[in-house]
């Protein structure tokens, strides 16, 4: 990926190693008594705080200009889910013929499974570590001909956030032959789609379309990202704001568009698990 000239930073942190202490008496009618100090300076410690990740963006503004930015954001699943979908070397299908994820550019154009292209107007990434001792979240493999002949033609490899469009058989009667969204962590069997834990980190990547798409990727249909219209009802209104801001082309969450596919119900997915 290019490395254009506009470049951000969000929440880094500040330097106070220069800061000096000065030392001085209290009078003992401004002391704050000890229990109320430790209501006021736990939040501020907040030892439960979700760590915070490095996130790049590359998108393509509405002037058609580009620009690339880094974010440093909670670790948290609506941030993550927006950047871990495709493993670096995934192959997307394109008019002119496949393309690596690492080497999209925004305003590329890429095969959807509508018949018609699609551009790309962001692409986010981020480092991961799967084996990660303190948070361990697995890569997943589908070996060749897991859904079919060449679905995919040879292994792919994929991350957390992505989805196939590929209907889990224990919805197959309720859809009326509708495929539907569905984690590709559902279709583990540890034959045919298995979990990875690498030692070191491997990059991952989502990207976004014109409008939401499901793209062939190897030889399967797989989602673009799209949040879902109650992704940030679960954060602080500072969280969904950084959220949106990682998305040049996006002011609010509806301008993500509809889903181009049925997703999975996740309620009934959790009963099965």
């Amino acid at each position: 990926m290019d490395m254009f000239h506009l470049s951000s930073s969000v929440g880094a942190d500040a330097d106070v190693t220069n800061k000096t202490r000065l030392h001085m008496a209290i009078p003992a009618a401004l002391r704050v008594p000890r229990a109320d100090y430790d209501r006021f300076a736990a939040p501020m410690a907040r030892p439960d705080a979700a760590p915070l990740r490095t996130f790049e963006v590359a998108a393509l503004r509405a002037d058609s200009t580009r620009s690339i930015a880094t974010f440093k954001a909670p670790a948290l699943p609506l941030f993550e889910s927006a950047f871990s979908a495709f493993a670096r070397g995934a192959l997307i299908s394109a008019p002119g013929g496949a393309i690596a994820v690492e080497d999209l550019q925004p305003g590329d154009w890429l095969d959807t499974s509508s018949g018609k292209p699609a551009q790309v107007l962001w692409i986010g990434s981020s480092n991961f570590i799967p084996a990660d001792t303190g948070r361990r979240m697995p890569l997943i493999r589908i070996m060749a001909d897991s859904f079919g002949q060449n679905r995919p033609g040879s292994f792919v490899t994929v991350g957390p956030a992505a989805r196939l469009l590929q209907t889990p058989a224990h919805l197959r009667g309720s859809t009326g032959g509708a495929a539907m969204l569905t984690p590709a962590g559902e279709f583990v069997d540890n034959v045919n789609v298995i979990e990875v834990v690498p030692p070191t980190p491997i990059r991952l990547f989502h990207i976004c379309l014109s409008r939401h798409a499901a793209v062939d990727v190897g030889g399967i249909q797989m989602e673009t990202f799209h949040p879902g219209m109650g992704a940030t009802r679960q954060v602080t209104h500072a969280q969904r704001d950084l959220f949106l801001s990682m998305f040049p082309h996006i002011a609010h969450i509806t301008d993500f568009g509809p889903l181009a596919h049925p997703r999975a119900p996740e309620a009934e997915l959790e009963e099965l698990a």
